[in-house]
């Protein structure tokens, strides 16, 4: 490890300053010093537990506190957190923080406890090694209250809550990240501009909690007022953080167009941060791309392109791709060869509802020739089990895109003939018309009427000539007919239809 390390450039934005300890390293000083210093550097590789003695024999050779014994206690102190002597390396960096108030420049010292942080941070690998990071930012947060220096304040703090979230432990978390809305806030309650960076990292933080609580209702008010901070310039990667949440929220709501917009931009602020998480959220995105039935390749964007063949996201590739063809049988196959994709539990929770989608359509398509078959033979040709193939083929009569019944008893489901089906209602329509053509010309029509010369008849019920009344037995009435015969014949007529013709 080289002093270079120590001071990389600050996560922070808002600061452009770089600093390296070698430029501090061509100082003057005593050579004595100097020499132990560097010996110890070259024992660090392969015998770190004698070089941690060498280094914290640096200080004890200043005559008084100065940069030499801080960086010896600085390098000291790393190698102890990765022999993970703990105790140790917090006895040393309680001595390292006495060098804060005089020893070293208040810029200097700032960035190497900031860097110690993230370094501790990185290395800690077991629960014992988070109980110590808990004392680091402790005693931290103990030595810079009296100096006043607010924006180590609020890193350290901010890393502490990370540690809580890590940890589970959500009652400290919501404590202590109300502290820090407060720290970015002016006295008035409003959002302090010169703070909104660290008011969105904040943000992220209580985001993931109440991600990981599922407490869906309070995740999308902080959703909402993230999104609307704008006087912060954030680290891509907590906006990645923001939308991947975000992203998840929508799924939950099944509001899949919102949760695919999410986890694009997501992936491409992970993917501008150098992210690994990156490549998880792009099997979001593939997924809401299933959920939303889309023929969209989410692989056609220019963002997304190069990762198509990464080997990382090529389960997901082909999974899509069999999607999209209706290929069930090729579908299944990938998910039993690619077992660590349901590892992710954000995965294995949504991949059921896109495996059903498949399933369905896979059924209506096989049962399309038949007009009767067994629900055995549909588990069969699928692979699935007989119990989810009742329950898809009643969705589907529920649902109306099969038109047919279910006999449990027996395991067979008939099919109604779409043949019958159309000719019965093509009947149902001609009866319909029929009756009412009768209505028509039986209300509103001439129908047959007789005048005085007996050359026309009438369905009217009352006769010109008698004044009877016939009664009425269908749309002709026949016996209305016969009497204006009769009571033609009665006057004198020929007894001939009208008409007719008379012999000489």
């Amino acid at each position: 490890m080289s002093d270079d390390d120590d001071f990389m450039q600050d996560s922070d934005q808002e600061e452009y300053d770089f600093e390296y300890e070698d430029d501090d390293d061509e100082q003057g000083g005593d050579v004595d010093i100097e020499n132990k210093y560097y010996n110890a550097k070259q024992m660090k590789g392969d015998n770190p537990e004698e070089a941690i003695d060498e280094f914290l024999g640096v200080p004890a050779l200043e005559e008084e506190k100065g940069d030499w014994g801080f960086k010896g206690l600085k390098q000291a102190i790393k190698l102890e957190f990765k022999l993970k002597r703990y105790d140790k390396a917090v006895e040393h960096y309680q001595e390292l923080l006495t060098y804060v108030k005089s020893a070293v420049t208040r810029n200097y010292s700032e960035k190497s406890i900031n860097n110690m942080l993230d370094f501790i941070e990185k290395a800690a690998e077991d629960a014992e090694a988070h109980r110590c990071m808990e004392k680091f930012y402790a005693l931290t947060l103990e030595s810079f209250q009296s100096t006043n220096n607010e924006r180590l304040w609020l890193k350290t703090n901010i890393k502490l809550a990370k540690l809580w979230l890590e940890r589970k432990d959500y009652r400290q978390l919501i404590d202590k990240v109300r502290e820090l809305h407060k720290a970015c806030q002016k006295e008035d309650g409003t959002d302090d501009p010169s703070k909104g960076t660290y008011s969105l990292e904040v943000y992220s933080l209580e985001i993931l909690m109440y991600a990981e609580t599922r407490n869906n209702k309070r995740l999308k008010a902080l959703y909402q007022r993230a999104l609307k901070v704008r006087s912060a310039v954030p680290h891509p990667k907590i906006m990645g953080i923001i939308r991947e949440c975000g992203g998840k929220m929508h799924m939950s709501e099944e509001n899949w167009k919102e949760a695919q917009s999410d986890f694009f931009e997501s992936f491409r602020n992970y993917d501008e941060a150098g992210s690994l998480q990156r490549i998880q959220v792009l099997k979001y995105l593939v997924l809401t791309t299933m959920l939303m039935r889309s023929n969209i390749n989410p692989f056609d964007s220019q963002e997304t392109k190069p990762y198509k063949n990464d080997p990382r996201i090529s389960a997901m590739t082909d999974l899509v791709d069999a999607y999209q063809r209706d290929d069930i049988h090729n579908y299944e196959k990938i998910l039993q060869n690619n077992k660590d994709l349901l590892a992710d539990p954000f995965i294995a929770e949504n991949i059921d509802e896109v495996t059903r989608n498949m399933r369905t359509k896979a059924v209506v398509k096989l049962v399309a020739p038949y007009t009767r078959f067994t629900l055995a033979f549909i588990s069969k040709q699928l692979k699935i089990s007989l119990p989810e193939v009742q329950d898809i083929v009643s969705f589907l009569i529920v649902d109306k895109k099969l038109r047919g019944k279910i006999n449990q008893h027996n395991g067979t489901v008939e099919i109604e003939s779409s043949t019958d089906m159309d000719r019965v209602q093509a009947m149902q329509e001609w009866s319909a018309a029929i009756g009412s053509l009768w209505a028509t010309v039986l209300n509103d029509g001439e129908g047959f009427k007789s005048d005085e010369t007996g050359s026309q008849f009438s369905p009217n019920p009352q006769s010109e000539h008698g004044g009877a009344t016939a009664t009425q037995r269908g749309p002709w009435n026949l016996n209305g007919l016969g009497s204006k015969v009769g009571r033609a014949k009665g006057k004198g007529s020929s007894g001939r239809l009208p008409g007719a013709g008379n012999k000489g």
